[in-house]
């Protein structure tokens, strides 16, 4: 081997040893510096979004926590208001739905049979049919020999008829009022709600003496929520009340006319 050919292959060795330190040196210290490059922009960004979820310090859960008794109870207040019209709209919904086919059942066959008598096992048990029905017959089996006697029997046997319709009417007016009152008050309470909550929040920014925006929207947006429920609890109460009122019309329309029905069936001896 020559001279020449030892001392390029010395060269070329020194040459790729270098450059392996380099490429071993850019490996292994950029790394950090890197990362540290890639998550400041990322920090930097504006809008960006992280990925731990933080708690939103002017909801509903701050508003219960730092709420004090009144804005306590007046949360509890529109709680139980709307859980009172939701149960009554339900209740409602199934009494009006059993009477409709209470109504569809005795015309069905009620009316075919022989008698009042033998119609009214052909009604559901407990139903505002049968129990109008019952009270048409027991008025027309006691009028002879009593001291109603001296009214005829005709009146007797209607005012009998018409005093069982009206009692089912009332029966379907129950909760009706409690409907109407949360409708028209819910709206109120949760004003009153708002105006206790942003009362208590100047006064705490006034004892701090800070004003700034972060102090203010707060405490105020969180006063804001109560209003927000009440209008939340008087809408479906509202809706509700105005959609049973429309339905019983209708059921009571089915009631009377099974009524009257009845009161000239009886009249005419068929019992």
């Amino acid at each position: 081997m020559s001279l020449k050919t030892t001392r390029a292959g010395k060269l070329a060795f020194k040459i790729l040893a270098s450059v392996l330190f380099v490429a071993a040196f850019v490996l292994s210290t950029p790394q950090p510096v890197q990362a540290q490059a890639a998550s400041a922009p990322a920090a930097a960004a504006p809008g960006a979004v992280g990925e731990e979820a933080v708690d939103n310090p002017y909801g509903l859960k701050a508003l219960w926590l730092q709420g004090d008794f009144v804005a306590r109870g007046t949360l509890i207040i529109m709680v139980i208001m709307s859980m009172g019209s939701w149960y009554i709209i339900f209740t409602k919904l199934f009494e009006q739905r059993q009477m409709m086919k209470s109504a569809r059942s005795s015309s069905e066959a009620f009316w075919k049979a022989g008698s009042v008598k033998g119609g009214l096992g052909a009604l559901e048990e407990g139903s505002a049919f049968r129990f109008i029905a019952e009270q048409g017959v027991k008025a027309s089996d006691h009028h002879e020999g009593t001291m109603v006697e001296s009214i005829d029997k005709h009146t007797w046997v209607s005012m009998s008829v018409d005093r069982a319709v009206g009692s089912v009417q009332n029966r379907l007016q129950d909760g009706m009022a409690f409907l109407a009152t949360v409708g028209s008050t819910a709206p109120f309470v949760g004003l009153f709600g708002t105006v206790w909550g942003i009362y208590n929040a100047l006064v705490k920014i006034g004892i701090s003496g800070q004003a700034s925006i972060d102090k203010v929207a707060g405490p105020v947006g969180e006063a804001l929520i109560m209003t927000a429920i009440g209008l939340f609890v008087a809408v479906p109460a509202v809706m509700g009340y105005n959609w049973l009122i429309r339905r019983n019309k209708a059921v009571m329309d089915e009631t009377k006319a099974f009524g009257a029905d009845l009161h000239n069936v009886l009249l005419a001896g068929k019992r």
